[in-house]
C-alpha cells in the first residue's frame, strides 16, 4: 500500500550552530507556533525523521535541534543534510554570537561547554567555530544573536517563520559614546557629532547629560543640530528597508562625540524616537554615559 503523502507546505527546520548562542530558544519559539519540536535527535535517526515530517498527515510543520554533542557522528551532517534536502522542503538555521558574548552567557549560567572541562571556555568556543563551518556554510538564514536578548530573539523567530508574515523586520541598536573610550567594536554605521557645540564648556551642564531637559534645550538651540537630526533620520528611513532587502536582522548605528556625556546622548535619543515613529524597531543605549 502506498504512503499517504503529507500536506504540499510539509516544512522541516533544522536548528544548528554555536553553544550558548540561542538555540533552545529557537526551538521553543518554533514549537509555540506549532511546529513539532525535537532536541538532539541523532543524526542517524534525522532522515527517518524526516520521512515522518514529510508522510504523517498530523505533521505539518516540524524543526530539530543538531550540534556539537553529536560528537564526531556530526561530520556526516553536510552530506546527509543535503541528501534530505532532495526529499523534503528543508530549511537550515545557524546560529551564533560573538565570542564575548558567548564567554559571558557561559559564565552567566554557570554550565560548561559540551565540549567539556578540560580546556578554556575561550578555547572551546574557538574549536566549536572551526568545526561547524562546514555546516554553517549551508545555512540560511545565519542569525547573529549577539545583541538580541531572548524576548527580541523570540520575536525575530515569531516574525520570520509565523504564519502571518508581514513584511521583513530589523532591530535598530542606537548607540551613544565617547571617543576617548573608543568606538564601539560592534557598530554598523557610525557618526561623529564633536562638530556640535560642547556643552561640557558650560559649568551648570558639565555634569549632567544629554538627557537633562537643559542640556538637550542647549544643544538643540543650534541651527546645525536640527539639520543633522533631520539630515540624517531621513538618510536612515532611506537606508533601512534596503538593509532589509540584504537579510540584514540588525543594525547598530553609533554617535560619538568627546566623552559620550551630552551631545551623542541627545542625538541618540533623537534619531531613536524619529526611527520608531518611521515604523521601525529601535532601541537605545548609552555606552559612556556614565564613565568619568
Amino acid at each position: 500500500m502506498a504512503k499517504a503523502s503529507g500536506p504540499a507546505n510539509t516544512e522541516l527546520v533544522v536548528i544548528t550552530g554555536l553553544s550558548g548562542s540561542g538555540k533552545g530558544t529557537v526551538l521553543k519559539a518554533l514549537e509555540d507556533l506549532g511546529y513539532y519540536s525535537v532536541d538532539n535527535l541523532p543524526l542517524d535517526l534525522i532522515p527517518k525523521f524526516a520521512e515522518l515530517a514529510k508522510n504523517a498527515p498530523s505533521i505539518r510543520r516540524a524543526a530539530l535541534v543538531v550540534d556539537i554533542r553529536e560528537g564526531a557522528a556530526l561530520e556526516r551532517f553536510p552530506a546527509l543534510f543535503k541528501r534530505i534536502r532532495r526529499e523534503v522542503p528543508v530549511r537550515l538555521i545557524f546560529l551564533e554570537a560573538d565570542e564575548s558574548s558567548l564567554i559571558r552567557r557561559f559564565s552567566e549560567t554557570r554550565r560548561p561547554h559540551p565540549l567539556g572541562t578540560g580546556q578554556s571556555v575561550t578555547a572551546s568556543i574557538r574549536r566549536e567555530r572551526d568545526r561547524l563551518a562546514p555546516i554553517r556554510a549551508l545555512a540560511d538564514p545565519v542569525i547573529d544573536t549577539t545583541k538580541f536578548n531572548v524576548h527580541e530573539l523570540r520575536e525575530t523567530i515569531h516574525r520570520t517563520f509565523g504564519e502571518k508574515q508581514g513584511s521583513p523586520e530589523i532591530l535598530v541598536q542606537v548607540t551613544s559614546f565617547g571617543y576617548r573610550h573608543g568606538v564601539p567594536a560592534d557598530s554598523d554605521l557610525v557618526f561623529d557629532v564633536r562638530f556640535l557645540p560642547n556643552p561640557n564648556y558650560v559649568p551648570a551642564f558639565k555634569h549632567l547629560s544629554g538627557k537633562h531637559p537643559s542640556v538637550a534645550r542647549y544643544i538643540r538651540s543650534f541651527p546645525q543640530t536640527v539639520e543633522f537630526i533631520q539630515r540624517i533620520s531621513d538618510l536612515l528611513i532611506y537606508l533601512l528597508p534596503h538593509y532589509i532587502a540584504e537579510g540584514k536582522s540588525y543594525l547598530t548605528i553609533s554617535f560619538g562625540c568627546t566623552g559620550g556625556h551630552h551631545r551623542s546622548v541627545l542625538i541618540a535619543a533623537e534619531i531613536r524616537k524619529r526611527l520608531a515613529a518611521a515604523g521601525f524597531r529601535a532601541k537605545e543605549t548609552h555606552r559612556d554615559v556614565k564613565k568619568n
